[in-house]
């Protein structure tokens, strides 16, 4: 027997409504580890405050922030799983009622191209017109299906870059260019401690694809040298919860590289998360 659509939808709902309203796992012993390290006062203070907002939504299922992000899903289909069109529309629907049970806040342009640009048709009522979303396909082994669902807010997205950064031939020079972003990203974004996500691919298509995986896979509880170097790095810029100063701008770094081409340049899209993302949850269906 197949996966019915009835099951995709409701899963993709329930994974909304959990990336919007509780903290990704291990988000929050990352803050108690930065609890244990700063000694500012004032910082103390703001990133205690993010953990009683995030212990205030998940008990009584309400958005972590007002602004509920732009969802996007990230699909991993078993070799074996029985998928198709119809189970797509079902995924799209979920996202519909995810976004109305959350709620998520109505952030929906109306009109066409050219009014979309200048929202000069205003905005609509419903938040469920937020999608559809983006979606990411892979094929895993198996008979099941993964949703990620990643709700993405404009704070980061207006901070976020992804260029070409002159590698030459060291890991250092990309790694100083990428933390040097962040610093700078870190300075600009307000809502901090942040969580930096970074893809290194051939294209910026790719480098943004790795960025986002970066963000739906990545282990806040186990750091690599490369992550902790970066983290390390900006956390030196002393900007601080807040930008209130102290020791800790930065809670932790999720890396993904893929793929290299022959060249002199490599490509990196850099997304400085806020304090209470990257905001994802993941369901499997089988």
């Amino acid at each position: 027997m197949g996966i019915s659509s009835e099951k995709i939808r409701e899963a993709t709902a329930e994974a909304l409504v959990r990336a919007g309203s509780s903290f990704t796992p291990g988000l929050r012993a990352a803050y108690a580890r930065a609890l244990e390290v700063e000694t500012d006062e004032r910082s103390l203070w703001a990133m205690r405050q993010f953990l009683e907002n995030a212990d205030v939504a998940e008990r009584r299922t309400l958005p972590l922030c007002d602004d509920t992000g732009i969802p996007h899903v990230l699909l991993e289909v078993g070799e074996f799983a029985e998928f198709g069109g119809a189970h797509l529309g079902a995924v799209t629907e979920g996202i519909a009622e995810g976004l109305r049970r959350l709620p998520g806040r109505p952030m929906a342009v109306l009109g066409d191209e050219v009014q979309r640009i200048e929202q000069s048709q205003g905005l609509s009522l419903h938040s469920e017109d937020v999608i559809p979303p983006a979606f990411s396909v892979k094929r895993i082994p198996g008979d099941r299906v993964r949703i990620t669902v990643l709700l993405l807010g404009g704070g980061p997205e207006i901070r976020a870059k992804t260029y070409r950064i002159f590698h030459k031939h060291r890991m250092e020079t990309v790694v100083d260019e990428v933390a040097q972003w962040g610093i700078e990203a870190v300075r600009e974004l307000g809502c901090t401690p942040a969580v930096v996500a970074v893809g290194l691919g051939r294209t910026h298509f790719e480098a943004t694809s790795l960025m986002l995986e970066a963000m739906a896979r990545g282990d806040l509880e186990r750091q690599t040298p490369l992550e902790l170097q970066i983290t390390e790095k900006i956390n030196a810029g002393g900007s601080g919860p807040l930008g209130l100063g102290g020791r800790v701008s930065v809670l932790a770094t999720l890396v993904n590289i893929g793929p290299q081409r022959a060249s002199g340049v490599r490509i990196a899209s850099v997304r400085t998360c806020c304090g209470i993302e990257p905001r994802r949850a993941t369901v499997e269906v089988g």
